[in-house]
């Protein structure tokens, strides 16, 4: 099995690349698994987080990007959790497999994973794209987009990186190129 990370920084374009994979091959997120887990913290640290019986994700974003020790405790508790996930995925039988995992460099996960994918954007292009997608100030935009490690560390490390400056038609024929780069792989 080749085991395939998509990562980038945040407003990067890491979703719009898991859609155009998935045309082809499945995709797995795992901050779809992360956001499983927080569902099941019913009480975090005595903080009210739940709004309607769900994760309020604008509530605990706030809290956490303002408390670095209870990013840390959060962090400790999904972390684990998230790569037990994942490695069950892996023990799918199947020729390939795409994980998105958004903080791939900054748990460690990257070791887990044959080829990496990196999504790239420009830090003045995933602000804006920040402040209109989740209607985030300039201020709370660059607080996440800060949180984050530098990009030029994470593309060296990378395998393929996808940049994500123009158009989705660019997008696409950038992923397209890296998924026949990774079919060469397989077919090897």
């Amino acid at each position: 099995m080749l085991k395939v990370a998509i990562t980038g920084n945040i407003a990067s374009g890491k979703s719009q690349v898991e859609k155009i994979i998935s045309e082809k091959y499945p995709v797995y997120d795992t901050d779809k698994i992360a956001h499983k887990i927080l569902e099941n913290l019913k009480d975090f640290y005595g903080y009210d987080v739940f709004t309607d019986g769900k994760i309020d994700r604008k509530k605990l974003g706030e809290l956490v990007f303002l408390n670095p020790d209870l990013k840390k405790k959060l962090e400790k508790i999904i972390h684990p959790q998230v790569k037990q996930e994942i490695l069950k995925i892996f023990e799918q039988n199947q020729p390939i497999v795409f994980i998105s995992v958004p903080l791939l460099f900054e748990t460690g996960f990257d070791k887990l994973f044959d080829r990496i994918i990196f999504v790239s954007a420009d830090s003045n292009i995933r602000l804006e794209r920040l402040m209109k997608r989740n209607n985030f100030t300039k201020e709370e935009a660059l607080r996440r987009i800060q949180s984050q490690g530098a990009e030029e560390e994470k593309i060296q490390k990378s395998d393929f990186v996808i940049y994500n400056n123009l158009t989705l038609t660019d997008l696409k024929t950038q992923t397209d190129l890296v998924l026949n780069n990774i079919s060469g792989i397989i077919n090897s």
